[in-house]
């Protein structure tokens, strides 16, 4: 188990494969909870998860903790977006925020994007769609909560 982002929380794998058929392995800091692990950030690459999500694991020979299904879903959404300016990613991010929405950076172009319960996701799409329309970025969603 890796720890560091405080003595509560491990990293979580989820194996993810590529459009191309690859498989590669993303981490995602999660905290041990009763019945599994809760998701403590916004994924980027795995489908199918939000923030919060209560996952199950297994530990591999190596005692690293694979994702292994849900548990409960947490009533977040993910989207992600991949910018085609590095420029952009600030502004837009700060409107996120200002909608109720927090964001994760990598690669400095790639932003996963947290959509809470209580914030409407049509209202997110009417702030993020003419951006996407004006290619400021591409829109993927990640996990749409049911």
């Amino acid at each position: 188990m890796t720890t560091s982002k405080s003595d509560k929380h491990v990293k979580v794998l989820f194996e993810v494969t590529g459009e191309d058929g690859t498989s590669e392995v993303e981490s995602v800091w999660a905290v041990p909870v009763h019945g599994g692990h809760r998701l403590d950030n916004i994924p980027f690459y795995a489908r199918g998860w939000a923030l919060g999500d209560i996952v199950a694991t297994t530990p591999d020979p190596d005692g690293l903790l694979r994702v292994t299904g849900l548990v409960s879903e947490s009533g977040h959404s993910t989207l992600r977006l991949w910018f085609a300016d590095a420029g952009d990613v600030q502004g837009v991010r700060d409107g996120l925020r200002g909608l109720g929405c927090a964001s994760e950076l990598d690669l400095s172009r790639l932003v996963a994007v947290d959509v809470p319960p209580d914030v409407p996701l049509a209202k997110v799409r009417i702030y993020l769609d003419p951006m996407e329309g004006h290619g400021v970025f591409e829109l993927e969603e990640g996990c749409l909560a049911q």
